[in-house]
């Protein structure tokens, strides 16, 4: 086959499996949730829902790039491959929302927030869940001689990492997180939320490439996770006292509910994230 038609094939066969791999995670979101996702978006004009809508479609976006990048096998096997793998990532991301809403923001009922309170704050944390996860799972299925089996080890290492950093950034804010997202603090949720982003940039990196053997790839991963427990609190320090020494940081999200102060410390710790990200190597 002409080399230039089968670039235009096989690129455009991987953005109709992406279309429709977009629908088939919006059908099952649809199915597993007890409340009408459209009429929340649209007649309720529900956007703590959309914002963690947002953060799921992110997600599968991202699971596809990791699914798809690397060597192809032709176009057919390429497509059952990235089709196989994007229906993996679709499930686990289902399964980190509930992890979010059992061990990250437990005190307290995602489901109640978002779809009775309308909690913004906690749509942030749910987009910021969705993309950390959609991040580790592209990262697990992105390289050779891996397969389920480690995609779904180092997506359940991932989440721990999460809980743990979740545990840390709780504990060196003088607030505490669920007590502010409870009360509609959107700020807070928009800082805590950019922040798992972050981390799972980091953790992107400690699950991807190619899969040596258990020995070598968990001990990759495990200087990552130690880097983002070390790395991301020591951002949010710099931040406060040197970005914006003039003013305090944990007085404008929690006093004045500050959504620009909130905004900014998630935009500096993915942006960190990001240079760790390619200078780790």
């Amino acid at each position: 086959m002409d080399p230039l038609l089968y670039e235009i094939l096989h690129g455009g066969s991987l953005v109709l499996l992406f279309m429709f791999m977009l629908f088939v995670a919006k059908v099952i979101n649809d199915l597993i949730t007890p409340y009408q996702v459209d009429e929340e978006l649209t007649e309720k004009d529900n956007v703590a829902l959309a914002t963690s809508i947002a953060g799921y479609l992110c997600a599968n976006a991202i699971i596809f790039i990791g699914a798809f990048l690397g060597p192809s096998r032709g176009i057919v096997q390429d497509l059952l491959d990235v089709g196989g793998y994007c229906l993996l990532g679709i499930v686990l991301l289902n399964l980190s929302r509930l992890i979010n809403d059992r061990l990250i923001l437990y005190q307290f009922s995602n489901f109640k927030e978002i779809i009775v309170d309308r909690n913004e704050g906690t749509g942030a944390v749910q987009l910021g869940s969705y993309v950390a996860s959609g991040l580790i799972v592209a990262g697990a299925i992105h390289g050779q001689g891996g397969g389920v089996v480690t995609a779904l080890a180092f997506f359940g290492l991932g989440q721990m990492a999460l809980i743990g950093f979740a545990w840390i950034y709780n504990r060196i804010t003088p607030f505490d997180i669920h007590e502010e997202i409870e009360k509609d603090n959107v700020a807070a949720g928009a800082a805590f939320g950019g922040s798992l982003v972050a981390v799972g940039i980091i953790l992107m990196k400690g699950a991807s490439g190619n899969f040596v053997d258990w020995n070598t790839n968990l001990a990759i991963f495990g200087q990552d996770a130690a880097i983002v427990l070390v790395f991301i609190p020591l951002v949010r320090f710099f931040f406060d006292k040197v970005m914006i020494p003039k003013t305090d940081l944990n007085k404008e999200i929690q006093e004045d509910q500050n959504l620009g102060a909130g905004l900014l410390e998630s935009t500096v710790a993915i942006s960190f994230a990001t240079i760790l990200f390619f200078a780790l190597g």
